[in-house]
């Protein structure tokens, strides 16, 4: 009787534990959701009714498979691609404990610790490690272009990934940087396994399941976890110099948090520093080369620039701040290939914009290439490369100042700027001082 009775129990328990999360499940997906679009379909904000797990996946696909259908692979290459950028961050969204994700004072104390790594008086110091990433590169594309006899149609979007990450890997990990490097290609790995299946991780749960996909990204996030708390143990144990792992070690010290969440801690905001600083920058550069072997005459004039300031030498901080044409030129590069194409805010307490009330748990996002492509805000000629808009600066480029965000906006503007700009500034600088550059014609533009 007694045997019967626990059993009993335990079913009864099983069954209510059961039933609680069917009903959270339901509440979650079904009936806030639905309380959520109500609230704002009664002001006038409609869109395309989700269906029961895969919401809105079936129009995302649609909507990617119509721009692809709308282009054609000759079309100019000023095509604008945000998904491929900012789609490979959703997945860490709201998941970890690093900077990009926390929230509050937990996010507050992070950044006090963080950013004044990242000040330019700090990335200043950065600038011969930047050189060195970069003279890399130079000598690898000299040997190619020897090779094919003075001419070489050069691939560059893996080598300036591979310098990006170079650049990264020193700045995070200092004297571990091979380490840094072995890491970030991990980084790179898992990366590339989450964008496979971007659009089924809107499913929820699926994340979950042991799929072919889920075990290569689990298996990857092992990997990555060990090789960063094996370069943390090393520090521990000896002295250091304070890169900014180090000021990420100093931060976990000071967060009164266990041992276990200390290491999802460093674990995740060396992941953020990697995703922050390593394809963004990369891509950015891709597009300045690109804009660039287009416009021939602002390569030129950019070219002119930088041998009258270096006179054929290594750039220093103060050489790079004289160089106005190409911040202006870089500055045109990111209002039409935005580094970060879309500023997302989730509302923690109902809250007024303007004429809208937007209730608590509703995701806002701001779309940047509208905003740095509008003609009201810069001109008829807005979709077109035009750096000369930079002349007076970004107030004198267009009508709000403020809707010029190419690193964000607000209190969580991306901590790298300073480094992004400078080691962008170094690289095109030392580029251009050594090669020309022209699209290949066996170039063939890909919208995805």
């Amino acid at each position: 009787m007694e045997v019967q009775f626990d059993t009993k129990i335990l079913l009864t328990v099983v069954v209510i534990v059961f039933l609680g999360v069917l009903v959270r499940l339901y509440n979650g997906l079904v009936v806030k959701p639905k309380r959520l679009r109500s609230i704002l379909k009664k002001q006038g904000i409609n869109g395309p009714p989700p269906t029961f797990l895969l919401g809105n996946i079936r129009e995302i696909k649609k909507v990617q498979s119509s721009a692809v259908k709308a282009h054609s692979s000759n079309d100019p290459p000023l095509i604008h691609n945000c998904a491929a950028l900012f789609f490979h961050f959703l997945s860490y969204g709201g998941r970890n404990m690093g900077i990009l994700t926390s929230n509050g004072a937990f996010w507050s104390h992070q950044r006090r610790i963080l950013a004044p790594e990242l000040y330019m008086e700090k990335v200043k110091g950065m600038v011969n490690l930047i050189t060195e990433s970069t003279i890399t590169l130079i000598n690898s594309w000299k040997s190619m272009i020897e090779t094919d006899g003075g001419i070489a149609d050069i691939k560059i979007d893996e080598d300036l990934r591979n310098f990006s990450a170079d650049v990264i890997s020193r700045a995070c990990f200092g004297s571990n940087y091979s380490r840094g490097e072995k890491i970030f290609q991990k980084l790179r790995n898992l990366q590339n396994a989450m964008s496979k299946k971007v659009l089924a991780t809107g499913i929820p749960g699926m994340r979950y399941l042991p799929t072919k996909s889920n075990r290569e990204v689990w298996a990857l996030e092992k990997d990555i976890r060990y090789l960063i708390l094996e370069v943390v143990k090393e520090r521990q144990e000896g002295a250091y110099e304070k890169d900014l792992l180090q000021m990420i070690l100093e931060s976990a010290k000071t967060s009164n948090l266990n041992r276990e969440a200390t290491d999802q801690f460093i674990v995740d905001n060396a992941k953020n520093i990697y995703l922050a600083g390593f394809e963004t920058t990369a891509v950015s550069a891709t597009w300045c080369l690109m804009l660039l072997a287009v416009n021939q005459e602002w390569q030129d004039r950019i070219r002119a620039e930088v041998l009258e300031i270096c006179g054929g030498g290594m750039p220093d901080s103060d050489m790079i701040r004289k160089m106005k044409l190409l911040n202006m030129v870089i500055q045109e590069t990111l209002r039409l290939y935005s580094p970060v194409p879309v500023v997302s805010r989730e509302a923690f307490k109902n809250m007024k914009f303007g004429n809208i009330n937007v209730p608590k748990g509703v995701n806002i996002w701001t779309m940047v290439l509208p905003l740095h492509t509008h003609p009201e805000i810069w001109g008829s000629d807005s979709y077109k490369f035009n750096p000369e808009r930079f002349a007076n600066g970004i107030a004198g480029a267009c009508k709000y100042p403020f809707l010029y965000m190419p690193f964000g906006v607000g209190p969580r503007v991306c901590l790298g700027q300073n480094l992004a700009m400078v080691e962008l500034k170094i690289l095109i600088a030392l580029l251009l001082s050594n090669f020309s550059f022209s699209i290949s014609p066996k170039y063939i533009h890909s919208l995805l």
